[in-house]
């Protein structure tokens, strides 16, 4: 899990409760500040970790919909709200991509 990223709080598991977590079997680490990622990496490894935590929380949200639909999920609000989550982190990651290809475009336009 990315550090910076779950500094500000889009942390996928945050919004899971405890059953949920356990069900999946994953466990939930302490967040820790944003400075701490820096080091290693700067804002290429801010990346990496983003798209990290995206795949763990569609890997989250891929098992909470098998433990669904084989009914060992008592809750399907876990399954809804990680679901939601993963589609939300994905929409996100989508347009951050969009954003840094249109400036990359805008650079090499403005050297020509």
């Amino acid at each position: 899990m990315i550090d910076a990223v779950s500094a500000i709080g889009t942390t996928p598991t945050r919004y899971l409760g405890d059953d949920a977590l356990a069900a999946i079997g994953t466990t939930v680490s302490p967040a820790r500040p944003v400075a701490a990622s820096s080091g290693d990496g700067g804002f290429g490894g801010v990346l990496v970790g983003a798209l990290d935590e995206l795949r763990a929380t569609q890997e989250t949200s891929d098992a909470l919909a098998v433990r669904s639909v084989t009914g060992d999920l008592q809750d399907v609000h876990q399954y809804t709200i990680a679901s939601s989550q993963a589609a939300l982190m994905l929409e996100l990651t989508a347009t951050v991509r969009t954003k840094a290809v249109d400036a990359f475009n805008e650079i090499m336009r403005m050297q020509a």
